[in-house]
């Protein structure tokens, strides 16, 4: 199993918007990183798990060490587009305050039950993943970090970024607890330009 949310060095997946350059984005737990992927509603035309080549590629960009390389059938990329719909639900009515939807919370604990991706020593004496790596093995891990998160000390800290049209969400695991942004190189930038006009203008 996953351990909760934790902080690491250069953790965090590479983003590149339409516009703008790339940035590294550390939502400070697996699960977060899943929902960059796209979503139910209007995250929809971001939509990038079209089969198990992309589920694939997400494994080799996540904070999972050593990156995974899963054997995924279309059924589970299929399963991974519901698992990361429900996280959305889930995520979003606990930042509105609302009950955990029943049918995103069946989900995610019908993910979490399945056999997850058991770490080992291999013959070299670095870290391995055990087979079978499968993508339900790749799910059962993001859906027990969920329930990590959901039911664990952090869950206060759950955020999404107050950037201008920003929806991404992040666990803030800093010591103060004041993270307000996605990345300080994308839309931290963009605030501090933007204050930084406005007091221009003001004292022009």
């Amino acid at each position: 199993m996953v351990p909760g949310p934790s902080p690491a060095p250069s953790a965090g997946i590479v983003l590149r918007p339409p516009t703008g350059a790339a940035f590294r984005f550390d939502p400070g737990a697996l699960c977060l990183e899943l929902l960059v992927t796209g979503g139910p509603g209007e995250f929809r035309r971001w939509e990038s798990l079209h089969g198990p080549a992309d589920l694939v590629a997400w494994a080799a960009g996540s904070r999972l060490s050593p990156a995974p390389v899963p054997e995924v059938t279309d059924a589970e990329a299929g399963a991974a587009r519901r698992v990361r719909d429900a996280l959305w639900r889930l995520m979003l009515a606990r930042l509105a305050g609302e009950a955990p939807p029943r049918e995103a919370v069946a989900e995610v604990n019908a993910s979490a039950a399945a056999p997850p991706l058991v770490p080992a020593i291999g013959p070299d004496g670095a870290r391995v993943w055990a087979p079978p790596v499968t993508g339900a093995a790749l799910l059962s891990t993001v859906a027990r970090d969920a329930v990590a998160l959901l039911t664990g000390p952090h869950l206060d800290r759950l955020r999404v970024c107050e950037g201008e049209r920003c929806h991404l969400v992040f666990v803030d695991t800093s010591r103060a607890g004041r993270r307000r942004w996605c990345s300080m190189e994308r839309c931290g930038n963009l605030h501090k330009v933007r204050a930084l006009r406005a007091r221009r203008e003001r004292e022009a």
